[in-house]
């Protein structure tokens, strides 16, 4: 077969792309995996149109390169979409290392020309080699099993027709076609990990075993095919196990491999491998209120279950200075009434107090590290984190716990839960001040 029919074929196997789809966005940086993308589609009978982002990286070189490519697809007669970046102000504003932003760039700006002109995909050219690289890559860095079935066929509207062909085999057809290309310096200089796989390792392993790159692609293949079994029993494990963000540590413990389940659920929040290895290590014998966090998450162990919820940010405070409603976090209303005479509303969202026991202003917070308070029907104080505990609130729910104090920062009221009995209503009260504290619906 020749090498053009099987790019062909393997298009057809993963259907790649449509011959009467729309047109085809190839990523043209001059490079002979591209050009070969580029003239391949085309002379399968494609509508292909080219996009060149030149990222101001490697100074002549990459206005060289951009020269290149303009003077092909005029030669092709192909059309054509420039585009230029300040690749290291964007990697400084928004920390990231030159290489992530150069990517992010590039396939945010892919997307949104694929929009505009209606593209059915965004063509581009990684090969059976790149593949095997990255299942390297992922290997030495530490993955699961997803990571070791290299780079997919195609990822949303980013489609890869070389992966059935080698760099050699893209060279030699080049080199058939009398067909020149640019060369990227930087690909030749071992700093960086790939480069180091590319240059270094991979033609180590060749030596040892020829078929080095072959044989890592055939396992790759066949974990892929392992990987739709894996999935399927993982994922039918996990929903019988999950209740919405919870998970009894007791079952999960009884399953044939409690880790793998923690990295399905956990690696998509931020946890790391080492991470989730860590957290099913302590398991057995974690103790509740136990927590770890991601970027993103935090996991924390409550009445026997793992419970993963949403890093929020730290609650503000609202500050109180007279009776009037006032709205907190645009999410809920804090109403503060006086009404003469001695009254009782007995409502976990409401508390009544005795006016002349209370020094506004007043302070909505949220608790705080040794926070006391003397519970309404209770004798002596209690650390407002024990009562919590007491009544099985979980560590979350416990961060977000409002107490309502007084000019002396006294905690006049628990919220939601009990007010401090110093300074409740009694037979003697001359003006109750009512607060309520309801969520908008």
């Amino acid at each position: 077969m020749s090498f053009t029919d099987t790019i062909s074929q393997f298009i057809g196997q993963r259907q790649l792309l449509s011959r009467d789809g729309g047109p085809c966005l190839v990523a043209l940086s001059g490079g002979a995996d591209s050009v070969c993308l580029l003239l391949v589609l085309r002379q399968l009978g494609y509508a292909v149109e080219a996009v060149h982002c030149n990222f101001k990286l490697r100074g002549q070189e990459s206005d060289r390169d951009e020269q290149f490519v303009i003077s092909l697809c005029r030669e092709k007669n192909v059309g054509i979409h420039l585009t230029h970046f300040d690749t290291k102000t964007y990697a400084s504003v928004h920390k990231v290392s030159i290489e992530m932003a150069a990517r992010q760039l590039r396939y945010a700006y892919f997307e949104q020309l694929r929009q505009d002109i209606g593209a059915q995909a965004i063509c581009v050219a990684h090969h059976q080699d790149d593949s095997a690289e990255t299942v390297l890559m992922n290997l030495i860095r530490g993955t699961g099993l997803h990571g070791l079935t290299g780079i997919k066929p195609r990822n949303g509207h980013v489609v890869r027709p070389l992966l059935c062909v080698s760099r050699s085999e893209i060279e030699r057809w080049l080199k058939e076609q009398r067909q020149p290309y640019v060369t990227d310096s930087t690909n030749r200089v071992p700093d960086v990990v790939r480069n180091r796989l590319r240059l270094q390792v991979l033609p180590l392993l060749r030596d040892i075993t020829p078929s080095a790159t072959a044989n890592i692609l055939s396992t790759a293949r066949r974990l892929e095919e392992a990987g739709r079994v894996y999935d399927e029993a993982v994922g039918q494990q996990l929903r019988d196990l999950k209740n919405a963000d919870s998970i009894d540590i007791r079952q999960l413990l009884g399953q044939p491999s409690p880790e793998s389940l923690l990295f399905e659920w956990l690696s998509p929040f931020g946890f790391s491998p080492a991470a989730i290895e860590a957290i099913c290590r302590r398991l057995p014998d974690a103790q509740a209120g136990r927590q770890w966090r991601s970027s993103t998450h935090q996991l924390t162990i409550h009445q026997g279950h793992l419970i993963l919820h949403l890093l929020q940010p730290e609650l503000p405070a609202l500050r109180v200075p007279e009776p009037g409603t006032y709205v907190y976090r645009q999410e809920a209303r804090l109403r503060v009434e006086r009404r003469e005479g001695a009254c009782i509303l007995r409502d976990a969202h409401t508390a009544c107090l005795d006016a002349s026991e209370v020094c506004f202003p007043l302070t909505l917070r949220p608790v705080q590290n040794g926070d006391r308070f003397r519970p309404f029907g209770m004798k002596g104080q209690k650390l407002v984190s024990d009562y919590l505990t007491d009544r099985h609130i979980s560590l979350p729910e416990k961060r977000r716990q409002l107490v309502l104090t007084d000019a002396s920062e006294r905690i006049l009221w628990l919220v939601g839960h009990r007010p401090d009995g110093r300074y409740t209503v009694t037979d003697s009260t001359a003006t109750t001040l009512i607060i309520e504290y309801v969520f908008l619906s």
